[in-house]
């Protein structure tokens, strides 16, 4: 097959890139242009859209919403977000899985920093993942979003943005401590330098700890991300930033059978704290460096152009030992088996984009075109082995591998180059969004021991149209239809790689702002149809790419100021999502890993008059019914209601001026359950309560 080709990537990254660079550095003066400060969101759209103007289901959580939860991981930032589903591995937290629109496939890969993808490889256990300290907001894009970042699960993507050096000085300090041994340490520095008020740094670091629930498994971070803003004139903007991170301790990552932790397995169960493992053959070490800027440059009013570029190295050590199913003719024990890992993952990206606003006196348009690229190499070595069975009920431990094998080795390359062009065309009332992109995709998976090699080259096309009209009262109906394509690294029977997944949704919705004030309300109702699935007739047989997936629902949120003391926000979700071609048997089944029914429900109250004013309080309620323990729909995972809840309390009332407590409790009563299921063998048990006090000082 023939390689990506590369003069079409540099003709796309040049054309743009080198207008860049020539108008940030061209010597004639520039215009002075007024600072426009615009409150929307941009990861729909890439750039500056308000929320009742997009023609897309699109959720946002604030960094005080974050901060208000304690939430301490990315998913858990997302737990009252309808459509997306939380738990699919349960109290684990080593990936934010997030399941969007039902899609588990490529969730891993769909989370993109400040407008660029956080490369991974999702073949392996190279999956980044981003500490919510560092971040100001999430956005989530509901539905396929190909059309502006290439290669996506048709579930959606997660958009996180991270904090940036800021003008004005100031800076935070938190001390946090907890049950299962929680403690953390963190701050944020930000303010400008020197006199003439052109740059600003920001300093953001965390170390944390904990032990988790599971046996002798721990949790360990540090994380350090310094950045730099330079306002090089008025019109142009260049930030250099850098996230580096490491976890010593990657926490849990197995499960156990749904007969023993769901239904008894001869009237015992599995206790939600057991570990298969054993502690000397147990680890998972990540290390992950990015280093990049984004440079902006204003030509005028009208037009304005920008390059952000990101170059990730990660490694990635495993060690695990974990049970797979009961042992044949046993009541108590699980046979078990050993998976480690040794990866090396280096990864660019870049996006070029130009932007113009136009306005012909009939329509006016607000310009996009961009071009795109990215590129991992990742270096894998995988040795396995086996271990002697474990009694889930009364463990003991020891034990030494009774086999080791030879490790696979492997090298995977993944190469992608997109051009894409949007229009958002305004007419009164009428908003019509137009999007098309065209990527080239080359993707190589290296056996290095069999000196074999599994190649996919291949073109896509992509596309949105959205229309939506903008009543005067703030209410927006609109409707939409928007294509993902999703890269497998599954193989055929000649070892082929197959053909990428092909996806397409059709959206219709409403939205609802009431002008002047920042309440969002939206109702939506969505059908996904996903091609070009892996499936196999059975589990010997190779992989045909002939299956189809196909989800549909209706997504309701509101965030709404009640008082001026009390905000409520509320979701549900409604998700069908079925395997409407399989060769495997399951043709028609519910697909695992999505509750047809997700609620919830966070309100918070704060005091501002009287006594108790500064003291603040926050409750929350997750509901999750109806998730399908296995594809052949033999069993169900019992339905689940979790509470949260937080109190806090502004110290400034005592004199203690920007000193603030805070209580965050999750799984308030401490229940236990089941989250999940991979299949009757894998099942997941949830988070229990976990009790986080923390001190925050704001200066």
């Amino acid at each position: 097959m023939s390689p990506l080709p590369r003069n079409r990537l540099s003709l796309a990254i040049a054309c743009i890139a080198g207008s860049i660079g020539h108008a940030a550095w061209a010597q004639e003066p520039a215009a002075n242009l007024d600072t426009v400060t615009v409150t929307a969101q941009q990861a729909a759209t890439k750039v500056a859209t308000p929320f009742i103007e997009t023609p897309q289901a699109t959720s946002l959580i604030t960094r005080d919403e974050m901060e208000e939860r304690g939430v301490r991981s990315v998913q858990r930032a997302a737990d009252y977000t309808p459509g997306v589903y939380t738990n699919q591995v349960g109290a684990s937290n080593r990936y934010d899985y997030l399941v969007l629109r039902g899609f588990s496939d490529g969730s891993l890969s769909n989370t993109f920093l400040d407008g660029l993808k956080v490369m991974g490889d999702t073949n392996s256990y190279s999956s980044m993942t981003i500490d919510p300290w560092f971040l100001d907001s999430i956005e989530v894009v509901k539905g396929p979003a190909s059309v502006l970042y290439g290669r996506a699960s048709p579930g959606g993507v997660v958009a996180l943005n991270s904090k940036r050096p800021e003008f004005q000085p100031g800076g935070e300090l938190r001390l946090s401590v907890g049950n299962n041994n929680q403690r953390s340490a963190a701050f944020d520095l930000t303010g400008p330098l020197g006199e003439q008020n052109r740059v600003a740094f920001r300093l953001t670091g965390l170390a944390s700890a904990a032990d988790t629930q599971f046996g002798p498994v721990e949790e360990q971070r540090y994380a350090l991300a310094p950045s730099l803003t330079w306002d090089v004139s008025d019109d142009t903007s260049l930030t250099l930033e850098a996230y580096l991170q490491q976890d010593p301790e990657g926490g849990y990552h197995s499960g156990v059978p749904f007969e023993g932790a769901v239904v008894p397995r001869n009237g015992r169960k599995i206790a939600n704290d057991f570990f298969d493992g054993e502690e000397d053959y147990d680890k998972f070490e990540r290390t992950q460096r990015m280093f990049g800027y984004a440079l902006e440059h204003r030509f005028n009013d009208d037009w304005t152009a920008r390059q952000h570029l990101r170059y990730l190295d990660a490694d990635v050590e495993l060690d695990q030992v974990y049970g797979f199913g009961w042992a044949p003719g046993s009541d108590s024990e699980l046979v078990r088996y050993y998976a480690g890992g040794d990866e090396s993952l280096q990864a660019w990206t870049v996006d070029n984009q130009l932007e113009a606003t136009l306005d012909d006196g009939f329509l006016e348009h607000t310009l996009l075109l961009g071009a795109d690229y990215q590129q991992r190499d990742n270096d894998i070595e995988w040795p396995s082995g086996a271990f002697p069975n474990i009694d889930a009920f009364n463990p003991q431990y020891g034990a030494d591998p009774t086999a080791m094998y030879p490790p696979t080795r492997e090298k995977h390359e993944l190469e992608q180059v997109g051009v894409y062009l949007q229009d958002q065309i305004a007419l009164d009332n009428w908003r019509l969004t137009l999007g098309g992109r065209y990527d080239w995709v080359d993707i190589r998976n290296t056996n290095l021991d069999a000196e074999s090699r599994s190649e996919l080259d291949d073109t896509q096309f992509s596309g949105r149209a959205g229309l939506l009209y903008l009543f005067d009262n703030g209410v927006a109906p609109y409707v939409s239809y928007s294509t993902a394509f999703t890269p497998t690294s599954f193989v055929d029977a000649e070892g082929d790689l197959l053909q990428p997944m092909e996806g397409e949704q059709l959206e219709t919705g409403m939205k609802y702002q009431p002008p002047g004030t920042e309440d969002r309300y939206s109702v939506a109702l969505f059908r996904i149809n996903q091609e070009n699935v892996a499936t196999k007739e059975q589990p010997t047989d190779p992989y045909r790419a002939i299956g189809e997936i196909e989800s549909q629902g209706v997504e309701l949120e509101a965030h709404t100021q009640i008082t001026d003391n009390l905000r409520l926000q509320a979701g549900y979700s409604y998700t069908d999502i079925t395997y409407a071609k399989s060769d495997d048997g399951n043709e028609g089944n519910q697909a695992i890993y999505s509750p047809r029914h997700l609620a919830s429900v966070w309100g918070h109250y704060a005091v501002t008059e009287g006594v108790l004013s500064g003291l603040d309080a926050g409750l929350g309620v997750r509901y999750h019914a109806d998730i399908q323990a296995d594809r052949a729909n033999t069993e169900t995972v019992p339905d689940y209601t979790l509470l949260d809840a937080t109190l806090g309390y502004d110290l400034s009332q005592v004199g203690l001026e920007g000193l603030q407590a805070r209580v965050n409790v999750s799984n308030l009563l401490d229940k236990e359950y089941v989250a999940s299921c991979n299949s009757l063998e894998y099942c997941y048990f949830g988070a229990e309560r976990s009790v986080t006090a923390s001190v925050n000082y704001r200066f």
